[in-house]
């Protein structure tokens, strides 16, 4: 059994791993009129697609990260990733066109999927159950920080450089998260435990995770809920801009909101291991639809030039991310309880499928922005319905694991 970092330095390590995700995309925000101007301004609305791109790309290479990592280990993994991701970041930063811009972001999120999928498998192979989803809530608390400082970080590059100097910010943050890796952290997947990489193997381990019917709900609930997520993301940042005019302070709100969300990791710690994975997602769920329908009357009535309006939209906007606290951890959890023996390889799918899946929900609703916040409060109330119908399809919460395995 390798030997194991503090949990605080563990927790920090893996928070800083996923928030390459977070940073790669919250960063950009701030950036969207900018390279809409520079890159498209005969159709500002595609600047998101520097968002939706980079996802894609993590959605495709999650779906091969895990599997590597069960054949080769996981920090050979994490560091290739980051290799890619610091060149591609390279690429985008000298692109002249919005068609090289958005290849570079597919490649720069092929990169990310290494730190984010092989993580989770890092924390699969020590810790399992309620115990997981807990040691999730602690992880995704830190990672938090990512939206509230990114869009800031961002502004700031924008004000003393320009919006491409925000590249040069994600190779020396990749850098960073993979030097603190290959330095500190041990490799938890040992050669006896590992699956040889070829077609035959890769295929039989998708095959037996998709043959779990409680892994392929769970794939859909996190298909909805990341639905939800990249949908708000995509158009927050035009929102703020168009509908109220506060473009120039995006970054501020952004951090609040970023600030407020984090309370959901809060509370998922303290009672999911008394409640359980399920029931606290499945209330999750609940309040956000209560949340969600109220807001897209009001927005059906509303006048957005008003400051209530404003704040109520906050509001709104907080909960859909506090949500996400208090479901993705717990649902990563859940899928990943029958499935430790093949961790990288049931993390990739999971993500993989979830992720490719949450943009055909998030690129439509994006596009869809029509100068209100109507559109994408529509797309979170139909998506939080949907996750709370199947959620309720998964059986009896106690039989949840509550410790760990390693």
């Amino acid at each position: 059994m390798p030997e194991r970092l503090s949990r605080v330095e563990f927790i920090a390590l893996m928070a800083m791993l996923f928030a390459t995700i977070a940073f790669s995309i919250d960063a950009m925000l701030p950036a969207l009129p900018e390279i809409a101007d520079e890159l498209t301004p005969d159709a500002p609305n595609r600047a998101q697609l520097i968002l939706t791109s980079f996802v894609f790309g993590m959605g495709v290479g999650t779906l091969f990260t895990g599997p590597i990592s069960d054949a080769f280990g996981r920090r050979p993994v994490i560091l290739g990733g980051a290799l890619v991701y610091i060149v591609a970041s390279i690429v985008a930063w000298q692109a002249q066109t919005l068609e090289l811009m958005l290849a570079a972001r597919v490649v720069q999120g092929l990169g990310a999927a290494g730190p984010r999928v092989v993580s989770l498998a890092i924390i699969r192979d020590l810790y399992e159950g309620r115990r997981m989803a807990q040691m999730m809530s602690f992880i995704m608390l830190v990672f938090t920080l990512a939206p509230a400082v990114a869009p800031a970080l961002g502004a700031g590059i924008i004000a003393f450089f320009d919006w491409r100097m925000i590249f040069g910010a994600f190779v020396l943050f990749s850098l960073t998260s993979a030097a603190w890796l290959a330095l500190r952290q041990a490799e938890t997947h040992p050669p006896e435990r590992r699956r040889p990489f070829r077609a035959k193997t890769l295929w039989a381990g998708i095959v037996e995770v998709m043959s779990l019917r409680q892994v392929v709900v769970v794939i859909l609930i996190l298909s909805l809920t990341f639905g939800m997520l990249f949908g708000l993301l995509s158009s927050i940042q035009p929102i703020f801009d168009q509908t109220f005019g506060r473009g120039h302070s995006f970054h501020l709100w952004f951090a609040l909101i970023a600030a407020i969300a984090a309370m959901g990791n809060v509370l998922n710690a303290r009672i999911v291991m008394a409640m359980g994975m399920r029931r606290v997602a499945s209330l999750a769920f609940v309040a956000q639809m209560a949340l969600t329908g109220s807001f897209v009357i009001f927005a059906s009535l509303s006048d957005w030039g008003s400051a209530a309006a404003f704040g109520i939209f906050v509001a709104w906007a907080s909960g859909v991310f506090c949500m996400v606290g208090l479901t993705v951890g717990n649902l990563n959890a859940l899928a990943m309880v029958p499935l430790g023996h093949i961790a990288g390889m049931a993390a990739s799918v999971i993500g993989a499928f979830s992720t490719v899946a949450a943009l055909v929900i998030a690129i439509p609703v994006g596009l869809a922005f029509d100068g209100t916040p109507l559109p994408v409060a529509a797309g979170v109330l139909a998506c939080s319905i949907l996750a709370w119908l199947l959620i309720r399809t998964l059986g009896d919460p106690s039989a949840e694991p509550l410790e760990t395995t390693t």
